[in-house]
């Protein structure tokens, strides 16, 4: 559990300096992200570390970030306006143990019912996300919104464009450094060297702080409080869990490696309640940044914990220098790290996709840009259901053909809650002879609904005066029939095995 993977120098060199790379750019989203909560910046820095540390170690995707994230924040908001930070300690700590029992329950195995459109979408609307956070970066400190022009926005757009360029064209001379920790470096000492008049780290406020202390939440520890904790603990469970697992996927994708679903789900809740007594507004994966610890070289669980470390350090020791750092380096960092997050591969094949994909890929893009990345995949799985059910609903059809004096159809497709209407229209009981048969061999009975699709049919038959005769039923099927109980035929040899999903049985 606790390997940080690295055996030679070389793999340690990377992932050190991987780590550093990203905890610079941590510094900046961390305070962003707590004025989001309404939370002070070291709530928010706090976050980072802790969180950033107990789940590189206990986590179940080495090479990913974790830390104080947007989607998280929002969610804040207005638990901390009303009740105040220390509910917000609460309802995290109750968080972690709410993601700690999802993994004990094994639910990260269903992040793989999730359609690749919505995953296109999610990465995407995240481009767009992450690009749009870098937008207030363009505002002039101390001021009330107002935007940079002329010499100020030159020469922002400028050094924007050198962080760029360093990242791009340096791992074509030499792959030994980091290229987003050298252009952030090279920026650094251009700025300060010529004396540049730009925004930096500590336009947004001050870093410095000491080692977290254990603090539980001054709450008082009843049940009115877990009624106002639980909704917000739920939400942020939720958000936390989908965004890290999505993201999981995603570093899963690029490096060719498969993380753990359920270990993650645990990490994540490791991190959160330990965060929430340590006075941090809790988080989850972060896939800005784990984008930046991929493309430097960090692949394995020493370049997390590394990052954590260094933004430690950075909060007790360092906070002056990392103050002097420019945003424009870290906005540039982000910029390349859009151009690699979005699927530009999307673009070119949405005309070529079927119609219900490439409108459920612009769907959850919108819905992440305007609500939230949970919302989004939430309802990019519906609506993806709901096509899924709605094309397979007309696949159901019968073969009928009369053998001696009964009518046999031989139903074929799924018969389920989308098709039972269709199922239905098949038969004619008034104008079928008196003895008929429906063969169920080549045909599978999903659910509840088609169970009572089969009961209604045999009670028209029932009524008209016929004997139906339903042949190979699964022995969940002939448990839930109750008109139609006594005309299905049993064939032990050949009848189905497969489970129907029904509260009855469980």
């Amino acid at each position: 559990m606790f390997k940080l993977g690295c055996e030679n120098r070389i793999c340690f060199q990377n992932e050190i300096l991987s780590g550093l790379t990203v905890a610079l750019a941590l510094v900046p989203e961390a305070v962003a992200f707590a004025f989001v909560a309404g939370v002070d910046p070291l709530v928010g820095l706090y976050a980072a570390f802790m969180v950033g540390l107990l789940a590189a170690i206990f986590g179940g995707r080495p090479g990913m970030i974790s830390g104080a994230t947007g989607a998280m924040a929002v969610v804040m908001v207005a638990l901390v306006a009303q009740h105040g930070v220390e509910y917000l300690f609460a309802a995290v700590v109750l968080t972690g143990l709410i993601q700690i029992t999802a993994g004990l329950l094994r639910l990260g195995k269903f992040i793989r019912i999730v359609p690749h459109p919505v995953m296109l979408g999610f990465v995407n609307g995240l481009a767009i996300v992450i690009f749009l956070a870098q937008i207030p970066h363009f505002q002039i400190p101390g001021t009330s919104g107002e935007w940079m022009a002329g010499i100020d926005l030159a020469i922002f757009a400028g050094l924007i464009l050198l962080t760029m360029a360093i990242i791009q064209y340096l791992p074509k001379l030499t792959s030994a450094f980091p290229a987003s920790l050298a252009a952030i470096l090279v920026v650094s000492f251009v700025v300060i060297i010529f004396n540049v008049n730009t925004n930096t780290v500590g336009d947004l406020a001050s870093i410095k702080g000491g080692f977290p202390e254990f603090h539980l939440p001054s709450v008082p520890f009843n049940m009115e409080t877990l009624y106002i904790i639980l909704p917000y603990a739920i939400i942020l469970a939720a958000v936390g869990l989908i965004e890290s697992l999505l993201t999981m996927t995603l570093i899963d994708d690029i490096t060719g490696t498969r993380g753990r679903g359920n270990r993650e789900c645990i990490g994540q809740g490791i991190a959160n309640t330990t965060t929430g007594m340590f006075g941090g507004m809790g988080g989850c994966a972060m896939i800005g940044q784990s984008m930046i610890n991929v493309n430097s070289g960090g692949h394995q669980r020493l370049s997390g914990v590394s990052a954590a470390l260094f933004l430690l350090v950075f909060i007790m020791f360092a906070s002056s220098l990392i103050e002097m750092i420019p945003m424009a380096a870290l906005v540039g960092v982000m910029f390349i790290v859009v151009l690699g997050t979005f699927e530009w591969s999307s673009l070119r094949i949405i005309g070529k996709i079927p119609k219900t994909d490439a409108f459920v890929l612009v769907l959850v893009s919108a819905v992440t840009v305007f609500t939230d990345l949970a919302i989004a995949v939430v309802v990019g799985v519906i609506v993806s259901a709901l096509f899924f059910a709605w094309e397979h609903a007309s696949h159901i059809n019968v073969k009928s053909y009369d053998d001696g004096d009964s009518r046999v159809y031989e139903l074929n497709g799924v018969l389920f809650f989308g098709s039972v209407k269709n199922f239905l229209d098949l038969f004619t009981p008034a104008d079928d002879p008196d003895d008929v048969i429906i063969e169920f061999q080549n045909s599978r009975v999903a659910d509840h609904s088609a169970i009572e699709a089969i009961d209604n049919l045999a009670e028209k038959y029932i009524k008209a005066g016929k004997k139906l005769h339903l042949r190979h039923l699964s022995p969940e099927c002939k448990q839930l029939l109750t008109k139609a109980g006594d005309l299905v035929e049993v064939n032990v040899m050949e009848d189905p095995t497969y489970h129907v999903a029904d509260d009855q049985l469980a």
